[in-house]
């Protein structure tokens, strides 16, 4: 593959956000789509209400014209931008009920389950008609196992389910999100290569640079957050990068950051109703464990950076035994 339409669509993305951002961050200040913020949260986030949210529109709209226009559309092409902008969808409708509409609690959980599954639904469809292989690839090994696809499709949707909560855990601070999945999209990027997949190469390109477009304005002290909108679509899209470079269980590598948060707020509901309310972290997810603990949030910010940037270059390495 032409690595150089894979910078091109980089570029393209990364200029398309810092163009959109400032056009649309007072938009969404005047119509008061606040953040809302956690009395029980650290205190130090209490003078982040009111900034404006919703920005995801800015990573969706940055992506879908970079990957429109520079990918080959086959149907790895439609797998990742039904993924892509159908969980994004999901995430939008849960940010505009709880911002735009005033009503705290946003799409109910049902609500949301229902319309991450529909889209989940819509993707193995398209990977059936496709005759997407239904075989799991153990990361840095040339084993493989066949599911078949009565077990294989239930667990592609469980994992578009896991990835895209565990994403929208991660974000919870300026720039975290931001700066973590635009590791774990370079990391994917490489992978697409070695797999040969240029739309899924392309997709992951065109999130890097829409996302890190997105952090200049989301760097601490963030002038927009992202809201469900970008982080449910940022999760959409690494799990269909996932799934169409046959990395399925890779991701445990490259996402491990992701799969911590998730594990973090699992196991703090999990302890919190067996052992009579008590927790095993200060605050869940795991970052403002951290920041309770003293750090401050610029700290947690680098530091999960650079646990990401060293758990992406393990997983490039072991991608070549897949």
């Amino acid at each position: 593959m032409d690595f150089r339409i894979l910078f091109l669509t980089a570029g393209v993305s990364f200029v398309l956000a810092v163009i959109a951002a400032p056009l649309l961050i007072p938009v969404l200040r005047r119509m008061k789509f606040g953040q809302q913020v956690r009395d029980d949260g650290p205190q130090s986030h209490l003078k982040k209400a009111g900034t404006p949210t919703m920005g995801g529109i800015i990573i969706m709209i940055a992506f879908t014209l970079a990957y429109v226009k520079f990918s080959v559309v086959d149907t790895n092409f439609w797998v990742l931008l039904v993924a892509t902008l159908g969980f994004g969808l999901v995430g939008f409708l849960d940010d505009f009920i709880k911002i735009g509409l005033k009503r705290s609690l946003g799409l109910t959980a049902k609500q949301k389950l229902f319309g991450q599954l529909l889209f989940s639904a819509i993707v193995c469809y398209i990977l059936i008609q496709s005759g997407h292989s239904t075989a799991l690839g153990i990361p840095a090994t040339s084993f493989s196992f066949d599911w078949g696809p009565w077990f294989y499709y239930p667990f592609i949707v469980i994992m578009l389910l896991a990835i895209s909560n565990a994403v929208n855990f991660t974000d919870g601070l300026d720039g975290l999100l931001s700066g973590v999945s635009a590791i774990a999209f370079a990391a994917y990027a490489v992978v697409a290569v070695q797999a040969t997949s240029p739309a899924a190469a392309v997709c992951a390109a065109a999130m890097i640079g829409a996302v890190i477009g997105f952090l200049i304005f989301n760097m601490h002290p963030a002038k927009v957050f992202m809201g469900d909108m970008g982080s449910l679509g940022i999760g959409g899209a690494i799990g269909g990068i996932a799934i169409v470079t046959k990395s399925e269980l890779l991701f445990l590598i490259i996402g491990a950051v992701f799969v911590i948060e998730l594990l973090s707020v699992v196991i703090q509901v999990v302890s919190y109703k067996t052992r009579n309310g008590k927790r095993v972290f200060k605050m869940a997810p795991i970052h403002h464990h951290f920041e309770l603990s003293g750090w401050s949030e610029w700290r947690v910010v680098t530091t999960f950076w650079a646990v990401s940037l060293v758990l992406a270059v393990i997983g490039i390495y072991l991608s070549k035994g897949l």
